[in-house]
């Protein structure tokens, strides 16, 4: 039998929030200037980190941490540096 705890299925709508935004990317039906792309990415890896603290991985817990704070960044990256309104330089 299956061990499926509601961690888990937070976990996993994080992966596919994580997985989807990328293929949206890829897709180009989302950009990285949009706000959307980090809050997403940001969300995915906040529902990760949930299920992470009831079944602890250290690799996984280092890496959304990462991916967190990199999204955390894009978040206020642009309002700082380039004003709002401007779409500002793709890097």
């Amino acid at each position: 039998m299956i061990d499926y705890g509601w961690h888990d299925l937070v976990g996993n709508i994080g992966v596919v929030l994580v997985i989807g935004t990328y293929l949206g990317l890829q897709m180009g039906r989302m950009s990285i200037n949009d706000h959307a792309y980090s809050a997403l990415n940001a969300a995915g890896a906040i529902l990760i980190l949930v299920s992470l603290a009831v079944d602890f991985n250290l690799s996984s817990f280092i890496i959304e941490i990462v991916w967190l704070s990199i999204s955390v960044y894009g978040l206020f990256r642009r309002p700082v540096n380039e004003g709002p309104g401007s779409a500002g330089p793709v890097r």
